[in-house]
């Protein structure tokens, strides 16, 4: 059985998700902490009504990006985490964080990566005039939102959408993709060839979810 962190700094609406499907599919892992950096994070709240451990590991305690990574990398060593999953966590971390943690740091995007990176996606994607939007599940390397693609989800981009609607029809596919995702790595499923991930099993179509108008 595989040990599991997540990293929030907001709501925690995806972290929820990955609770509830741990619990509901019986996933080989056990939930260890939910940790966030921002002590008042309303995600905190909800997953402690889910009865998974709390922690905070707060950035602004900390005088720089590399005395907080250090902090927060030494609880999740002292946790066991095998996965590090960034659920709406939204800290830049430093390469040090991230190359110790290869491979078992995933984060969650929403943005059609490599389109988007960095913040207001939904914005930006309107601006571009892009009639397709989306999130993605990837594995996290030293530069911002980049690393092998796990999974996908399309939302269609609406007339008179705003980026409060298509944020959230794409967070309603975010919900599911995650998930699914980091199923695939606790059944060990997932392998990185030349850069890519391929999965044991499942096809490209079978990691690109299309959602369509509801």
């Amino acid at each position: 059985m595989k040990t599991v962190a997540i990293l929030i700094s907001g709501q925690g609406s995806n972290m929820a998700s990955l609770v509830h499907a741990c619990r509901e599919e019986r996933w080989p892992a056990r939930i260890a902490a939910v940790i966030a950096n921002r002590p008042q994070a309303p995600g905190l709240a909800l997953a402690r009504g889910l009865d998974v451990p709390v922690e905070v590991v707060s950035h602004a305690e900390h005088p720089g990006r590399e005395a907080f990574d250090a902090a927060l990398a030494a609880r999740l060593e002292a946790l066991g985490a095998d996965l590090v999953l960034l659920a709406g966590f939204m800290r830049i971390l430093t390469e040090g964080f991230v190359r110790r943690f290869a491979g078992r740091l995933v984060n969650i995007h929403p943005s059609l990566l490599p389109a988007f990176p960095g913040l207001d996606t939904h914005a930006r994607a309107l601006d571009a005039g892009v009639r397709l939007h989306g999130a993605t599940v990837h594995l996290v390397t030293p530069t911002l939102d980049h690393g092998p693609i796990l999974a996908q989800a399309a939302v269609p981009v609406l007339d008179g959408d705003d980026a409060a609607t298509l944020a959230a029809r794409v967070l309603a596919v975010e919900h599911r993709i995650f998930p699914m995702a980091v199923r695939w790595l606790l059944e060990d499923r997932v392998r990185v060839v030349a850069g890519r991930a391929e999965v044991d099993g499942v096809s490209a179509d079978e990691r690109l979810l299309w959602a369509g108008a509801r």
